[in-house]
């Protein structure tokens, strides 16, 4: 029991972190969508706790972006959302998952081998997952939407992809966590007392 109260007490404290932080980001944009800054917390909660924590979290961190979307305050995300509410939150709350289970599955997966190396693997997968299923999910549910915001930055499609959602966005996610990840294994290390991963 006792084991079960940490685990729910540091779910719950990383789930309040990272809808703090989603909603500030909201109001970090560049070009249509925003940057995200909750991918740390996950990965952190994702190796600590374990996959289905990190699908959780990164669960969280979704539903906080579709509301971002449908109150207006992600632009793009929003035009998703007018277009097909349901396509739109599948995209948004799908890649978050998506991204907190991979972060935790290669966490479990190299950690004890190196803990330093499956933090990195995991804090590299989390911003690729992200992105990679959004862009995916884009391409597939919404192809008119990303031809006509590429023709409006007077670019192919595959240059705007480049440039401006990936060039920008994904990068600035990919470094910072790739920076912070000495750091992200010190949280970790500290947390060994944590009940055991829930995988």
């Amino acid at each position: 029991m006792n084991q079960k109260t940490k685990t729910l007490t540091g779910l719950a404290l990383f789930t309040a972190i990272i809808v703090v932080l989603q909603l500030l980001g909201s109001f970090i944009k560049f070009g249509p969508f925003t940057i995200s800054l909750v991918l740390i917390p996950i990965v952190v909660g994702a190796a600590v706790y374990g996959p289905k924590a990190g699908a959780y979290l990164g669960g969280v961190f979704g539903v906080v972006v579709l509301i971002a979307c449908i109150a207006g305050w992600d632009i793009g995300g929003n035009m998703l959302w007018n277009a097909n509410p349901f396509l739109t939150a599948l995209i948004c709350v799908g890649k978050g998952v998506l991204a907190g289970l991979a972060a935790g599955a290669i966490y479990s997966a190299v950690a004890h081998k190196s803990r330093m190396v499956g933090t990195v693997l995991a804090a590299i997968a989390c911003p690729v997952v992200n992105t990679g299923i959004f862009l995916l999910g884009l391409n597939l549910l919404f192809p008119q939407f990303l031809a006509d915001w590429a023709s409006a930055a007077g670019a192919d499609i595959a240059t705007y992809i480049l440039t401006g959602l990936v060039g920008i966005n994904f990068l600035a996610e990919l470094v910072l966590n790739i920076v912070v990840s000495p750091v992200i294994v010190r949280i970790i290390g500290a947390r060994l007392g944590t009940p055991k991963a829930l995988s």
